[in-house]
């Protein structure tokens, strides 16, 4: 199905404030991890590695290379990781796929 240009003019629009949530999500599991005082130093380094290198991996499916002809995957990673509101989805065409399993 291709991706509408009233749902790509939406996702424009969300596309910023899911970015920010997903970033605060990040950074407040990071600050956790920061404060956790059963980790020594090291152990806090490391696992605060690990989060960024996993949720960076997890944020560019979702955020990187937005084009009209990518949108319809963005949307979808989007949902997955759930940093949409259910008013920025009501926004969209519902007959998406991405939104058959909601």
């Amino acid at each position: 199905m291709p991706f509408s240009e009233r749902d790509w003019k939406h996702l424009r629009t969300v596309h910023g404030t899911a970015l920010e949530r997903f970033c605060t999500q990040v950074l407040d599991d990071a600050v956790a991890i920061a404060q956790d005082s059963r980790l020594s130093a090291h152990e806090r380094y490391l696992k605060l590695f690990q989060l960024l290198h996993e949720r960076n991996d997890a944020m560019a499916p979702a955020f990187d290379d937005m084009r009209r002809s990518t949108g319809l995957q963005r949307l979808t990673a989007m949902v997955g990781l759930n940093v949409l509101t259910r008013e920025e989805l009501a926004g969209f065409n519902p007959d998406h796929p991405c939104f058959q399993d909601l």
